[in-house]
């Protein structure tokens, strides 16, 4: 049957746990995806796109609870509401409701993007509770339970099998038939997106064929898996000549990180708290230039047009993402104050698109 709407691959961590380096008695804690930092993508393409999901094993991703915190859908505010937001549940008088209705811009987002959820995935596992997620997110999270229970179980293909369908004349799924890749963040990347060989073939297949690439915060990682294809045989090898290296990357700072493990959700409560790796620095080991702001709390962007690679620092850069990637499938320009990019890389990448769309055509 002929294609009629264009597509889009959608791929996510499955990863449930996230190792912990310390504290020595808490081996991991329960984590997840960023909701916030795939349903803006959702929606603005899901009119004439159509998604297809993936992870990494094929398993069903979890949703990171405390990425449905209200101050991460203040977006390019989020920065500067995360504290303030968490003050107000502090306080002995805090009551939900109330709460809720002083801000009612951010529930609506968050609404929506359940929504949007619930339309293109369905049902998938809500992770659990830490000692320090918001009391809001304690009444929020058995009220999403409840709704997506309802739902029927989204399904996810594993990158073995796209790859290897990719690979067979006979399967007619095929890289080039998508537009772009997104990727959400949250810690979950962090365990199964570094140094993965499936993740980097494909990767590197989708980039043979001029698919654009997007990753925010943590999933940015997944450039290390670049370094990794996998052979004919089904073997990994390392990349001699990785393309990716042309760009530079943006992703969460390691004082970002930092910031979190000792004020928000992540830490335990009362003791020192550390993952194992900060991505920044796993990105720059493997080669990578990072891109970098003095303000951590604003958007910033990475665009390199010569791999159609496009990453973004966390939940504030969404939209601009978002915009930055209809742009680039359009050919149009949006160069937003925050954003690092350049009037060269963005001509090279429109005429590149331009021919792309022209071989596809004649293909």
């Amino acid at each position: 049957m002929p294609i009629t709407q264009r597509r889009a691959l959608i791929i996510i961590s499955s990863a449930h746990q996230l190792p912990l380096a310390a504290p020595a008695d808490v081996s991991s804690i329960s984590t997840g995806f960023f909701l916030v930092e795939m349903a803006q993508v959702l929606k603005e393409f899901e009119n004439d796109y159509e998604f297809t999901f993936a992870t990494p094993d094929g398993k069903a991703p979890q949703l990171d609870i405390n990425g449905m915190a209200l101050s991460m859908h203040a977006i390019e505010k989020t920065g500067g509401a995360t504290i303030p937001l968490r003050m107000q549940q502090r306080r002995r008088s805090f009551d939900v409701n109330r709460f809720r209705q002083r801000h009612p811009e951010l529930v609506a987002r968050r609404e929506q993007e359940i929504q949007l959820l619930e339309r293109h995935i369905g049902w998938i596992p809500v992770s659990e509770l830490l000692p320090n997620s918001e009391p809001e997110l304690a009444e929020y999270r058995p009220e999403l339970i409840r709704r997506l229970e309802k739902l029927p179980a989204g399904a996810f293909h594993s990158l073995q099998e796209l790859v290897l369908r990719d690979r067979d004349p006979a399967d007619p799924f095929n890289f080039a038939d998508f537009d772009f890749i997104h990727t959400p963040g949250g810690h979950a990347p962090m365990v199964d997106f570094r140094d993965n060989p499936w993740l980097g073939e494909a990767l590197h297949v989708a980039q043979e064929n001029g698919v654009i690439i997007s990753l925010i915060c943590h999933a940015p990682v997944a450039v290390t898996s670049t370094r990794h294809r996998i052979d004919a045989q089904g073997h990994p090898y390392l990349v001699s000549d990785n393309p990716f290296l042309a760009a530079s990357v943006s992703t969460v700072p390691t004082i970002g990180e930092l910031f979190a493990l000792r004020f928000l959700y992540p830490r335990v409560p009362g003791k020192k708290t550390r993952l194992f790796y900060f991505v920044d620095k796993a990105i720059k080991e493997a080669g990578f230039r990072l891109a970098t702001s003095l303000n951590m709390a604003a958007p910033l962007l990475a665009y390199e047009p010569s791999v159609r690679l496009l990453t973004g620092n966390g939940p504030q850069a969404i939209d601009q993402q978002t915009a930055k990637l209809r742009s680039v499938l359009s050919g149009t320009r949006v160069t937003p104050h925050a954003t690092q990019l350049s009037e060269q890389a963005e001509t090279a990448d429109a005429a590149g698109h331009a021919q792309r769309q022209g071989s596809k055509n004649v293909h």
